[in-house]
């Protein structure tokens, strides 16, 4: 059966309008994204069988856009949709960052979490701010070099801090996710935080802290350059 076959009162869409969200089901949720099912399956199929697929809503949170689109019925358009929405609640989990100032090392790791939680892979995440530590811009650093990237080059400090100057920083931190839930900087991570916070003192910038956030967790990493 269609969706556009049920009775009004049982489809998704209205349902969610004349009840609100909460009343719907994991996979009426999803359906709403996916918009549409696929052969044989209207959309709440399609989002029950996807749900199903990935072992829950926890996972399925955290695929990739090829994966989706692997499944049938799932092209490019609905696999970007679902994935933007968990990714927008992730961003969503906390205040505007915009909104907060920083003047701890939690207060650095609380900014950063919405922007590194629930990915798959090691991002890099700038948190640049005013000389009274009010978040100016907070994001993933994406130098054109391609340093700095999931793929394990190293940090471009010039870059970086290049970075900080032309977003108007007069401080920034740096965060970064181990998507193992492992807390223990490594060797590379204590050196960076030693090399970022001596160039950011050359250029008169102050740089406020390194930290290492996972799921549940953060730490700070101490600068060093020793193993």
């Amino acid at each position: 059966m269609r969706l556009k076959d049920l009775p009004t009162h049982e489809r998704p869409r209205e349902r969610a309008l004349a009840s609100g969200v909460e009343a719907l089901a994991d996979r009426e949720l999803l359906a709403l994204l996916l918009g549409s099912g696929a052969p044989g399956s209207d959309a709440v199929d399609l989002a029950g069988q996807l749900i199903a697929r990935h072992g829950g809503l926890y996972e399925l949170a955290r695929a990739a856009p090829a994966e989706l689109v692997a499944h049938a019925g799932v092209g490019p358009a609905k696999a970007a949709r679902v994935c933007a929405a968990f990714h927008l609640g992730r961003r969503a989990s906390g205040p505007p960052p915009a909104r907060r100032a920083v003047a701890s090392t939690a207060a650095l790791a609380a900014v950063a979490a919405p922007h590194l939680r629930g990915l798959r892979t090691e991002r890099v995440v700038v948190i640049v701010c005013d000389g009274g530590g009010t978040v100016l811009r907070a994001g993933p650093f994406s130098p054109a070099t391609g340093d700095g990237t999931s793929d394990g080059s190293p940090l471009s400090v010039r870059e970086l801090l290049a970075h900080v100057l032309r977003c108007g920083g007069s401080a920034f931190g740096l965060a970064h996710n181990h998507p193992d839930g492992n807390l223990e900087p490594s060797r590379a991570d204590r050196q960076v935080t030693h090399r970022v916070q001596e160039a950011a003192g050359l250029v008169g910038l102050r740089f406020l802290d390194h930290v290492i956030v996972t799921e549940k967790s953060w730490r700070r990493v101490e600068p060093g350059l020793g193993s």
